[in-house]
């Protein structure tokens, strides 16, 4: 799925001034692939990748998937077509913590009324992928902190999303549990050939992925060296 942006601005007022943190974006993602988008703090990378998503509202511009265009959808056209199309890794899991890690990552297929014994393989399957085969019946409490992103990883990709969009996926965890879900990630992309977009402070994370951008003051995506 081709990911474009056309004309994309975002803006934020109150009562006497104008931020505009993202000016008028022309860009197009790869149909599949992982790209990276690095940049300094506060210039606009996680309001980029919500617009995106459609999380964040546009002030300007419009997002495409191939013959989509998110933004002048509904909020309820937009959530369905999330449902089916795009998923969300964020830094902090959001697991609901009453829930086992087998129900957590079923969920968005039980929300898609996914038959639940169906739901609950498919779960069991992912669960498996990122390493979790004897954790599936914990909560979130008990589990580390690099377990609960891979529950929130396998969760993102139970629906097999064309599109995942990662919000520093291992800005949390500790170097070496990093470096683990770095590579998950990586095999993980290049097994559902879906497009990867992550917006990260790490070099190293950048360097793993096929392309990486900086984002610049005004939200220019630069290919980096």
């Amino acid at each position: 799925m081709i990911v474009r942006l056309s004309h994309l601005s975002k803006s934020y007022f109150d009562a006497s001034n104008k931020l505009t943190v993202i000016n008028d974006i022309n860009f197009e993602f790869p149909e599949s692939g992982s790209v990276a988008i690095v940049g300094r703090s506060g210039v606009g990378k996680s309001t980029l990748l919500h617009m995106i998503g459609g999380l964040d509202s546009v002030t300007r511009g419009s997002v495409f998937f191939d013959e989509h265009n998110i933004t002048e959808m509904s909020q309820d056209e937009i959530s369905r077509f999330r449902g089916k199309n795009i998923s969300f890794i964020f830094q902090f899991h959001h697991l609901l913590g009453d829930f086992t890690a087998l129900e957590n990552v079923a969920m968005p297929l039980l929300l898609q009324r996914v038959d639940q014994k169906a739901a609950f393989s498919s779960a069991t399957e992912m669960l498996a992928r990122v390493g979790l085969s004897d954790r599936i019946h914990h909560t979130p409490g008990e589990l580390s902190g690099g377990e609960q992103q891979r529950v929130a990883i396998a969760r993102a990709l139970v629906t097999k999303p064309a599109v995942l969009l990662a919000d520093e996926p291992t800005g949390n965890l500790d170097h070496q549990t990093a470096v683990e879900v770095q590579g998950l990630l990586y095999e993980l992309q290049r097994e559902q050939k879906m497009l990867c977009i992550v917006v990260t402070h790490s070099l190293e994370l950048a360097k793993s992925f096929d392309q990486t951008y900086e984002m610049l003051p005004g939200g220019e995506l630069k290919l980096a060296a």
